[in-house]
């Protein structure tokens, strides 16, 4: 999940996952397939193959990596996550692929803080995929995200998928898992293994070797398997969003959906939003 969020207002800072720390591990796999990966996922959510000529606003940047696959489709990019790990993840990023004086500007700062966002500015493009549901005032740092969409800009976006009690449910189990080191244990030790039971009954399934699952993983934006069920289990704080109330919150404030990339399950629904 590209996805490291802003602290709530009302929780403890100590309950917060670290997702700064996952991601800097996490760059220890990034490869050429990765990125391949990454930048053919981002083509197909925008149906466009270049950002030539686009500001480019990455509302938590997380690893660093959608904005780097932005920066090499040659948008203009400036990024920003409030986690001091992220940020350095994405200047790792930056340092690695990016020329002196490039076009890619990389800051510390809240999607909840609204002196800090609008002096952002506005942008042709707000990029926000699995972030604000992790902030703990998911609506308000919607609403500010918005607000940065520049006329006739896009907005893509991607939000957890609203469950009901089984998405209260996560909630605990996550808030369990930030509360110290036996709550993580205790979680991981339980749903690791499930996890890994899950991803070998795919397999099974769809007559592949075992690992399979595992390995064609990547085709998931870039993403790493077992950081990803790192950042599912300790991912708080957590909100989730119904489809249409998304709909409804941004229409409110001028942007139409274009369209929409919906979940029967506990993902993220991806939405693709225009002013």
């Amino acid at each position: 999940m590209n996805s490291t969020a802003q602290p709530a207002r009302h929780e403890d800072p100590e309950l917060r996952f670290a997702f700064g720390r996952n991601w800097k591990s996490f760059l220890a796999t990034l490869d050429d397939r990765r990125l391949k990966e990454a930048r053919l996922r981002l083509c197909e959510s925008l149906k466009r193959n270049d950002l030539h000529g686009l500001r480019v606003l990455d509302v938590g940047s997380g690893s660093g990596l959608s904005s780097l696959v932005m920066y090499q489709l040659g948008a203009e990019v400036v990024s920003f996550d409030f986690d001091a790990d992220s940020v350095t993840c994405t200047e790792e990023l930056r340092k690695r692929h990016a020329s002196e004086g490039s076009s890619w500007q990389i800051l510390q700062g809240s999607a909840l803080d609204p002196d800090f966002m609008e002096g952002l500015g506005q942008f042709d493009l707000v990029y926000s995929w699995g972030v604000l549901h992790h902030t703990g005032a998911m609506w308000p740092a919607l609403e500010l995200a918005a607000a940065r969409v520049a006329p006739r800009g896009t907005l893509l976006l991607a939000l957890y998928n609203d469950q009901g009690w089984r998405s209260s449910l996560w909630r605990v189990v996550k808030r369990f898992y930030c509360s110290g080191l036996p709550g993580r244990w205790a979680v991981g030790a339980v749903f690791y293994p499930l996890f890994a039971l899950y991803a070998l009954v795919q397999d099974l399934r769809h007559f592949h070797p075992p690992g399979t699952y595992a390995r064609q993983y990547v085709q998931k934006r870039g993403m790493s398997l077992f950081h990803d069920w790192r950042d599912w289990l300790g991912g708080y704080p957590f909100e989730v969003a119904k489809p249409e109330d998304v709909v409804r919150k941004l229409a409110a404030v001028g942007l139409a959906l274009q369209r929409e990339t919906l979940t029967a399950g506990l993902g993220c629904n991806e939405f693709v939003f225009v002013r």
